[in-house]
């Protein structure tokens, strides 16, 4: 039986970080541009181009560049534009909106290479050896998909009062529109994220914060062997912050307590806005099937054919001294993608060509013009 279709070989879904990656690995790898189906409904570097690009990052300059000249589809080393990161000191950090620039400047390199839909995928479905995306118009067609979908924070309801999102919060600029001079601030955490948002509360003198806390403020520590809390420890200007104004006396409309049942019930009612920054949840994507996807965390693979990538579905590793981290940030994701993406083709192959064989079918795939 001779089955005609038209259909992409992969599809990436996403157009942030993990998902120009995903499309320059793809590439790199040998994959025909006419291949790849790229979908995001704005191609504009995902949220970290419109959530978190007032944000100071906890990475160092020289891994971002590290991550723009990592892939050769990038184009990065012809780029003659004069970005801001490009004359910026390797060893410091900054505001992540100057990586932002560069990968909207990589989008549009990668976006002359492949087809590219300016859209939503609502739906998932496998049938007949093929993925079947439902877009918000149409249905298109992969073997293969890479979810680079991002992650949304999350959010805890344990109180009636106004949420400070904590895209604002960590915006020095953005959380002033939501701040009364007598506000009392509750701020769940004690990250990376948490300590920001404490510090612009600090800056803006509201009336009181409150931080309720659950495990102890920790530093990224640099050894020969590598960073010991790399993915969970304060780096850059916000560990600065805090090492000066979290220890000994703190600021003087700064309180800091345990989370726990006893001093929420205590301190939270006279609270008039919450921040909560507790982490991140994946962005939910309608998968038949999957109640609920569950991922390899060593390799990205969800099915035969389905992959996740970047925030959404990190890299679970066990560093130099034991402790089993998630691996997030873009050089993180770079550096894990090109390990696993061989294992992606080989194993694609290779499932592909004994579903085949044990058909005993021929199939012809037309080959999706760029469009």
């Amino acid at each position: 039986m001779v089955t005609n279709f038209l259909s992409y070989s992969w599809a990436v879904i996403g157009a942030g970080p993990a998902g120009i990656a995903a499309v320059g690995n793809l590439l790199d790898h040998g994959v025909a541009g006419s291949e790849i189906l790229w979908i995001d409904p704005q191609f504009a570097v995902g949220d970290f181009g419109s959530r978190w690009k007032n944000i100071p990052s906890n990475t160092k300059v020289q891994l971002f560049q590290k991550f723009l000249h990592a892939s050769d589809a990038f184009s990065y080393a012809a780029c003659d534009q004069s970005f801001e990161l490009n004359h910026t000191a390797d060893e410091e950090t900054c505001l992540l909106d100057l990586m932002v620039k560069p990968l909207q400047w990589v989008t549009h390199q990668l976006q002359i290479k492949v087809n590219i839909k300016k859209d939503f995928v609502e739906h998932l479905s496998f049938k007949n050896d093929l993925w079947c995306l439902k877009l918000s118009h149409e249905h298109v067609y992969a073997k293969n998909i890479v979810l680079a979908i991002g992650a949304e924070p999350k959010t805890l309801a344990i109180h009636s009062c106004p949420v400070i999102s904590l895209q604002d919060a960590m915006d020095g600029d953005g959380i002033k529109n939501h701040l009364e001079p007598d506000d009392i601030v509750a701020v769940f955490g004690s990250s990376h994220s948490a300590v920001l948002a404490l510090k612009n509360l600090v800056n803006c003198s509201v009336k009181k914060i409150i931080n309720f806390y659950r495990s102890p403020l920790l530093y990224a520590i640099y050894t020969n062997e590598g960073i010991l809390y790399d993915d969970t420890g304060l780096k850059g200007s916000t560990a600065a912050w805090a090492r000066e104004h979290l220890h000994d006396v703190l600021p003087s409309n700064l309180l800091r307590v345990k989370s726990n049942e006893d001093m929420i019930q205590a301190y939270l009612p006279e609270c008039t806005k919450v921040v909560y920054a507790v982490g991140f949840e994946r962005r939910h994507i309608a998968i038949e099937g999957f109640e609920d996807i569950q991922y390899d965390n060593k390799t990205g693979v969800i099915a035969p054919g389905l992959f996740g990538f970047g925030i959404a579905f990190p890299e679970v590793k066990t560093n130099h001294v034991g402790m089993i981290e998630h691996r997030v940030g873009l050089w993180k994701f770079m550096s894990y993608l090109q390990r696993v993406m061989p294992l992606w083709l080989e194993g694609v192959e290779n499932t592909f060509c004994a579903g085949r064989e044990e058909r005993g079918e021929d199939f012809v795939i037309a080959d999706s013009k760029k469009e």
